[in-house]
């Protein structure tokens, strides 16, 4: 089954529920996750399924009242995309409220690429 609007919101209800395992299936083995964030222009890196799952548990962790609002979905080929308004409080008690979107790169039914971009917001 090639990529679909199905599967791209799937995952996001994978997200919000904080399931790790069931985020980790849509992944390939040789899965590669670019973070907003990180000391590089594309972020923090991670390469490879078990890299994915350590990044997104800090991810999960780090906010762990995450929640992706608001979404919206488009494919293309291989390629999708996913816009979001991510809400959450981060360990040291800040909240965070911003538009965001990730693009995905499918093999098959599997994400081989998931690289994710947020809004800078400034208060």
């Amino acid at each position: 089954m090639p990529a679909s609007l199905g599967t791209l919101k799937a995952l996001v209800d994978a997200f919000n529920a904080h399931d790790l395992d069931r985020i980790m299936g849509f992944f390939a083995d040789e899965v590669v996750l670019e973070m907003p964030r990180g000391p590089d222009p594309w972020g923090r890196r991670y390469v490879g399924k078990e890299a994915v799952r350590e990044g997104l548990r800090g991810r999960l962790e780090g906010l762990p009242d995450v929640h992706y609002g608001a979404d919206s979905h488009f494919i293309d080929g291989d390629m999708g995309i996913s816009q979001w308004t991510i809400t959450g409080t981060m360990l040291s008690g800040d909240k965070i409220e911003a538009r965001g979107c990730d693009f995905y790169t499918f093999r098959g039914d599997k994400i081989v690429k998931k690289d994710s971009f947020w809004k800078i917001v400034e208060k």
